[in-house]
């Protein structure tokens, strides 16, 4: 007996329950301040996903996704909205957001480099933090608008990251991992050693100036002081939904299909024609600039940069955050991105074990659920219709 597949009406009520209870409980997550009422959260959380699971209503949420997925979309950005709106006044729960949205960014690259073609990247903090230094140069010794100031933070980041596509291509599995780790410690030390780019004491990033408006001014809405990261939250929704249907669509796309078997079978998509180095160039460097675009906003964000905010920790941050949400599945990532970000800073007494957290985290992953909280579907060719 084949599943009946959902109505528009039926998948759109769906959705509609997901959104708002999912908005509800990250509202009453961020909001929650003592450690007993975080820990009754997570227990309801605990619980609320067994008798989901249980009665099958994730499975019937995520088949109306598929169904509707620009109306998942829809709902996954005005969540964001309305939390953005409910803590339009506290400056702590709309810099987690920013860094949950920019670090998603980031991971989205990360995703398109590991998770559709196979190029194993363990410096993604290097190339965030190629994003951060040279929005600090360009804004402090130029005056180049900001806006173009991102786009060239990405674009340098990724035009570095081309000097490994020749070891990355020519090594294989660990090695080819190495290669990006030794990047990635080079690139700390680079900056640490080097009195143009502030050495050890890092240096200052000017705020946001767009078409006149300065993010760090604020500004006020019917009479109502925001905020000045209320401007930079909506800046990163923006630029995160941006980069995630960039992603979508080459994944959906003949380009997706060309990295998954480069990532599935090199030696067959050899035979078939595909030239292998080709993609694996174009997803490193894509996602580099990705990487460099949401470490130049962060810059700004956080007003200051410094080597110790790339370090190797970070990067394994960043593939715990891809591991964690399921290898390839772009839409895991923002999950996992609210559980290795937000949760360390609610339950404090971990913030001194968080990289244990983090370790301990994706060797549960890997030992219990190798394919992440929500494994990449299998790509289908052919409706249920025509695949009888």
């Amino acid at each position: 007996m084949k599943p009946s597949i959902p109505s528009k009406r039926e998948s759109a009520a769906l959705l509609a329950f997901a959104g708002i209870v999912l908005t509800f409980y990250l509202w009453l997550f961020l909001h929650a301040e003592s450690q007993l009422n975080v820990g009754i959260l997570l227990a309801v959380c605990v619980l609320a996903l067994f008798v989901a699971r249980r009665f099958r209503i994730t499975q019937a949420i995520e088949e109306a996704g598929a169904h509707r997925p620009g109306l998942a979309r829809l709902w996954a950005v005005g969540g964001t909205l309305a939390l953005i709106a409910a803590f339009y006044e506290s400056h702590f729960i709309l810099l987690m957001i920013c860094t949950v949205l920019l670090y998603t960014t980031a991971c989205l690259g990360l995703t398109l480099q590991f998770g559709f073609s196979g190029v194993a990247n363990f410096a993604g903090a290097a190339f965030f933090g190629i994003g951060s230094y040279t929005t600090a140069v360009l804004s402090t010794h130029t005056n180049t608008p900001h806006i173009l100031v991102v786009i060239a933070s990405g674009v340098i980041a990724a035009l570095i990251g081309s000097l490994l596509i020749t070891p990355v291509l020519r090594t294989r599995g660990h090695y080819a991992a190495l290669v990006t780790i030794a990047f990635g410690i080079l690139f700390k030390t680079f900056i640490e050693v080097n009195d143009v780019l502030g050495g050890p004491q890092g240096l200052q990033v000017p705020g946001m100036v767009l078409f006149g408006y300065e993010f760090n001014s604020g500004f006020t809405l019917f009479g109502v002081e925001m905020s000045f990261y209320v401007s930079y939250a909506l800046l990163s929704l923006g630029i995160c939904t941006g980069v995630f249907v960039i992603v979508k669509a080459l994944e959906r796309s003949w380009v997706g299909l060309a990295m998954d078997v480069v990532r599935t079978d090199e030696t067959a998509a050899a035979t078939f024609g595909l030239n292998i180095a080709r993609w694996k160039v174009i997803a490193f460097m894509l996602g580099n600039f990705f990487a460099g675009v949401a470490g130049s906003v962060y810059g700004m964000i956080t007003a200051f940069v410094a080597p110790n905010n790339f370090t190797f920790a970070d990067s394994l941050l960043m593939l715990s955050i891809v591991i964690l949400g399921g290898l390839g599945n772009v839409v895991g990532l923002v999950p996992a991105a609210l559980i290795v970000l937000v949760l360390p800073e609610k339950l404090q007494f971990i913030q001194e074990y968080r990289f244990l957290l983090y370790a301990a985290l994706v060797i549960v992953i890997l030992r219990f659920r190798p394919d992440g909280l929500l494994p990449r579907k299998t790509r289908l060719f052919f409706n249920k219709e025509t695949a009888r």
